[in-house]
C-alpha cells in the first residue's frame, strides 16, 4: 500500500503542476482579490475534488462514461460557466479605470464568490470525473478495499493541490501591486476571459 500510495502521489502531483483552468482560476482570483481570495478559489477546487473522490469511492464516476446523457449535460453545463466566465473577465476589461485607482483586496462576499467559482469549475468540469474514475484504480493494490484506498488517494491528492494552490497565490500575490495596476489589470482581464472561452470550446468539443 504504501508503494502504491507513493506511486500515486508522484502522478498525481506531475498532472496538478501542469498548467490549466484551475491553476488559471487561482492566478486570476489572487492577483484582483489578493492571496486570501485566490486560495478561496483553490479551496473550492479542492472541495469539488473531495466530491469527485468520494463519487469514484462508490462508483457514482461510471455514470459519466456509462450515460453519454449525463456527461453531455453535464459537460454542456460546464462549458456554460465557463462561458460566463469569460464574458465576465472580458466585460470588466472594457471598464476604463482611473490611473490612480487600485482594486481593493477580497472582502468576505468576494472570498465566498472566489470559493464558489472554484466549486463550480471543477464540479462542472466532467472530466475531473473521469480523470479521478480512471487514474485511480491503477494505483489501488491487488486485494485492497476499493473505498478505503481511494478515499485515501483521494486525500493524498487534496493535500497536494491545496499546497501547491497555496504557492501559487502566494506568488500571485506578491505580484498583485503591479499587476494591478489598471492597463496591466485589463489585460490580464482580456487573457483570463479568451483562456475560459477557449476551455469552454474545448469542453463542448469533447465527445469522449
Amino acid at each position: 500500500m504504501l508503494t502504491a500510495a507513493l506511486a500515486f502521489a508522484g502522478a498525481a502531483m506531475i498532472i496538478n503542476v501542469m498548467p490549466g483552468l484551475d491553476t488559471l482560476l487561482v492566478l486570476r482570483t489572487s492577483v484582483a482579490l489578493g492571496r486570501g481570495g485566490g486560495f478561496a478559489a483553490a479551496l473550492g477546487i479542492v472541495a469539488g475534488c473531495c466530491v469527485w473522490g468520494l463519487a469514484t469511492a462508490i462508483g457514482l464516476t461510471a455514470l459519466l462514461t456509462a450515460s453519454r446523457l449525463a456527461y453531455d449535460v453535464l459537460r454542456v453545463c460546464g462549458a456554460a460557466y465557463l462561458v460566463w466566465l469569460g464574458a465576465t473577465a472580458l466585460w470588466k476589461a472594457r471598464r476604463e479605470q482611473p490611473a490612480e485607482e487600485v482594486p481593493e483586496p477580497a472582502v468576505a462576499g468576494s472570498r465566498w464568490a472566489a470559493f464558489r467559482a472554484g466549486v463550480g469549475t471543477n464540479l462542472l468540469n466532467p472530466k475531473a470525473g473521469v480523470f479521478y474514475m480512471s487514474l485511480i484504480p491503477q494505483f489501488v493494490p491487488h486485494g485492497a478495499p476499493t473505498f478505503g484506498t481511494t478515499v485515501l488517494f483521494t486525500a493524498i491528492d487534496v493535500v497536494e493541490l491545496a499546497v501547491w494552490y497555496w504557492l501559487v497565490s502566494g506568488a500571485a500575490a506578491k505580484l498583485a501591486e503591479r499587476l494591478r495596476r489598471p492597463r496591466v489589470r485589463r489585460r490580464l482581464e482580456q487573457v483570463a476571459g479568451v483562456a475560459f472561452l477557449g476551455f469552454a470550446a474545448n469542453l463542448l468539443a469533447d465527445r469522449a
